[in-house]
């Protein structure tokens, strides 16, 4: 699944052809989505673009008609093709723009979602979007914030940090690695974190989401850009999918659990 990283680097990458051009045609498909694809995309024909932004894992395009909000679920991806290209297998949706180049949505599992927002209606009042926590990269995550967010949940850190009520963006790769960085035990109750532990923490996951966008993404399967192009985070990773190799830091053997059906990469020398 494309995490903040990957969509930060897929909205930088469409936000090159998009702004200031004008969506000349719109073709969506008829498969069911996340939820079903609606007409009113077609509202977006003829209109200019005016900003494009992300919010956690949503890109939204503002535009001159309305926004267009996307989110790539599981397999999403979205390319820039030349208008005149063959549409593949599993794409939804199309921005034909009058430069002649088109914006692709495809997704093999279906999973993502493309909804169309009028000119009248604010975005980020989407029901998915209105209830998110803080942004990680943004000032406004603090170690103050977090704590706050995490004093009453005794579930373990580790699955705190992927909530996106806690903080947006924040999935199963970079918790591992920033917790192994913190040097905190991905089994620890939240409610037990110190402020110093909190302020390690957010720097951690600052520094290692920025890393990753300069990257460009982690390559895990298959992800690229917009443009094409693969993330190369992955060679940074120090325990994800290290699972019975030797720590970097400490030559101790790297250990995988399961927390929440998802798989948690550790040190349990280094985090204890």
């Amino acid at each position: 699944m494309p995490e903040l990283p990957e969509v930060e680097v897929t909205k930088r990458g469409i936000e090159k052809v998009l702004l200031g051009h004008t969506i000349k045609d719109v073709y969506y498909g008829k498969l069911k989505m996340r939820e079903p694809l609606s007409p009113d995309l077609m509202k977006l024909s003829g209109a200019k673009v005016t900003d494009i932004r992300r919010r956690a894992k949503y890109i939204i395009i503002f535009t001159t008609n309305g926004s267009l909000i996307i989110h790539l679920g599981m397999t999403g991806h979205l390319s820039i093709v030349d208008t005149n290209t063959e549409r593949k297998l599993h794409d939804h949706l199309e921005l034909m723009l009058d430069s002649g180049t088109s914006i692709r949505l495809n997704d093999a599992r279906r999973f993502g979602l493309a909804v169309y927002v009028d000119k009248d209606s604010d975005p980020y009042e989407y029901k998915g979007i209105k209830i998110l926590g803080p942004e990680p990269l943004e000032d406004s995550f603090t170690p103050e914030v977090l704590l706050e967010s995490l004093k009453k949940r005794k579930l373990a850190i580790k699955q705190c940090l992927m909530n996106s009520a806690v903080v947006v963006g924040v999935g199963n790769i970079y918790a591992c690695e920033s917790l192994f960085l913190s040097r905190i035990d991905p089994e620890r109750p939240a409610n037990s974190i110190t402020k110093k532990e909190a302020k390690l923490l957010v720097e951690n996951i600052k520094t290692i989401l920025a890393e990753s966008i300069k990257s460009g993404g982690t390559t895990i399967r298959d992800f690229e850009g917009a443009d094409g192009k693969l993330g190369y985070f992955v060679q940074n990773l120090m325990v994800y999918g290290h699972e019975g190799e030797k720590c970097k830091v400490c030559g101790h053997e790297i250990k995988r659990i399961v927390q929440g059906q998802r798989s948690t990469f550790f040190c349990p020398h280094c985090q204890k």
